[in-house]
């Protein structure tokens, strides 16, 4: 019998949508575990070494960065996400450190003291996903007919998005047409939408409330 998996979450946090994204795609029954990550129980702590989610428990195991989830998950679990082909499979991986690699632009952008560093970094992430436009295919997935894990792994990078775009146009999407595509298709796929709460959106904006950043400021004249 298999050991029971239990995935330590955090509401916002995209690392852990990727993993969920990939336990619904193939089908894994878990038990999810959200925790204030600004206020960690010392259980948490004394599993997870670096302090951040997702660790995903195995039994009395546990297994902490996303990267190393998914690929335990596609060593034991029905369903690749990944393409057969070693090097294609390759190229996917590099991708999904690239994914990661935006993510941490987007901190970037909503973490910006002052209007300079936020046009440098609202500038650094829209060269970064010109450069992805230049290599997705958006037909429907990221390379073709099969949903994989770069998708998985883009998902929680183009949510962030949806709460960006009700502050104001930042232009960093614009005349991007495959990645516009490409959003669409995921925004509609059933394990995208239940990788996160229905607060979600709400929670985001709060979030960035709390950064008393320059894209704070932004959002509260938004909403006055």
């Amino acid at each position: 019998m298999a050991a029971p998996l239990k995935l330590i979450s955090h509401k916002l946090c995209p690392y852990v949508q990727r993993a969920v994204i990939a336990l619904a795609e193939k089908g894994v029954a878990f038990e999810r575990i959200d925790i204030d990550l600004a206020n960690k129980p010392d259980w948490f702590l004394a599993i997870s070494p670096l302090g951040k989610t997702p660790v995903l428990q195995v039994g009395d195991k546990a297994i902490f960065e996303s990267a190393v989830i998914l690929e335990y998950l596609e060593e034991t679990e029905p369903k690749p996400l990944h393409p057969a082909d070693p090097l294609i499979r390759a190229e996917h991986r590099a991708w999904i450190e690239f994914g990661s690699t935006v993510l941490s632009d987007i901190a970037g952008f909503y973490a910006a003291a002052d209007e300079a560093t936020f046009k440098t970094k609202t500038s650094q992430l829209e060269q970064r996903l010109a450069r992805l436009e230049s290599r997705v295919a958006a037909s429907p997935w990221f390379d073709g007919e099969n949903f994989s894990l770069v998708d998985a792994v883009f998902a929680p990078v183009f949510r962030y998005f949806d709460v960006f775009e009700e502050i104001a146009d930042f232009g960093i999407l614009a005349g991007k047409p495959k990645l516009a595509r490409w959003r669409k298709t995921l925004a509609a796929r059933p394990s995208v939408q239940s990788a996160v709460s229905a607060d979600y959106p709400a929670l985001l904006r709060q979030f960035i409330d709390r950064r008393n950043s320059w894209l704070s400021g932004l959002q509260a004249r938004a909403a006055a």
